[in-house]
């Protein structure tokens, strides 16, 4: 998956070039040199995310092939060629993908692993996804807008878009690399939920506290600590109650503390956990 990503964003740079350039070929010079030069620096930055695998890699790959999606729309319908223009959007779409996709997601964070970690990511929580993608999508689109206004001598408007790019990716970053660092953990001495969105505390649960991993049933009475999260989720029994430290709220500054049984939890690719569960003969079902 790492390597279909990288030949897609290959694509990507290859169909800009001529896409950026007829869609501004209107515009002053100084404003093409600008524009290539970001589009340039952009791309750069997506081949040095991906090319080593890792957690942080992860969510830079995931913040910035996705800026290729309204840089190839803007350049279809401001005078690029159809054929360029769609070929264009149509491989940004692909690398996004790709980029977004659960496969990807599992060699990065595997890449990272220690020792005999087997890391899973786990779905986002509904609301933090949308906050997360709102703020997205309002950085990048100060960050694509800032360079030509600036190029322009748009200076107030620029300058204001400028700003809003960096202070919205300085204070965003954090909470963006907190969905890459949101796991279910096979150990060889039973399973962990690290989860710095949902959980004050990692849960750690020894081989001989695990009762059973299997799908959630509907109707199950297990603590949920997905999020929520949509997806299937894998309910985690305990052969004796367990405690759990959720994270801190506004009501709940410091936190909150749940015995259970049973818990749930989202991973991206559910039956892959269960799998690889029962090769580490852990109780599945």
């Amino acid at each position: 998956m790492p390597w279909l990503l990288r030949a897609a964003w290959v694509a990507v740079g290859v169909l800009a070039i001529p896409a950026v350039d007829q869609a501004f070929e209107d515009n002053s010079d100084t404003i093409q040199t600008v524009v290539r030069a970001v589009g340039g620096a952009l791309w750069l930055l997506g081949v040095a995310a991906m090319a080593v695998p890792a957690v942080i890699s992860l969510t830079a790959t995931r913040i910035i092939v996705p800026l290729a999606v309204p840089v190839s729309l803007a350049t279809a319908f401001s005078g690029a060629e159809a054929g360029v223009g769609a070929a264009f959007v149509a491989t940004a779409l692909a690398a996004t993908f790709l980029a977004s996709s659960a496969p990807l997601g599992r060699a990065f964070v595997q890449a990272s692993a220690y020792g005999d970690e087997d890391r899973h990511l786990l779905r986002p929580p509904l609301a933090y996804l949308v906050a997360a993608s709102l703020t997205w999508m309002l950085c990048a689109g100060a960050l694509l807008t800032a360079p030509p206004l600036l190029a322009g001598r748009h200076w107030v408007l620029g300058g204001i878009a400028c700003g809003l790019a960096v202070g919205g990716v300085a204070w965003a970053w954090r909470r963006w690399h907190a969905l890459s660092r949101r796991w279910l953990v096979l150990v060889p001495t039973g399973v962990v939920v690290h989860d710095q969105v949902v959980l004050g505390e990692t849960l750690m649960m020894r081989r001989n506290e695990v009762g059973a991993l299997r799908l959630a049933r509907a109707g199950t009475e297990a603590l949920d600590i997905t999020g929520p999260a949509a997806g299937h989720a894998v309910e985690v029994v305990t052969r004796a109650p367990a405690t759990a430290i959720l994270a801190a709220t506004p009501k709940e500054p410091r936190g909150r503390v749940m015995h259970f049984t049973a818990c749930l939890v989202c991973p991206t690719r559910p039956g892959q956990v269960l799998t690889a569960a029962r090769q580490r003969r852990l109780p599945v079902g």
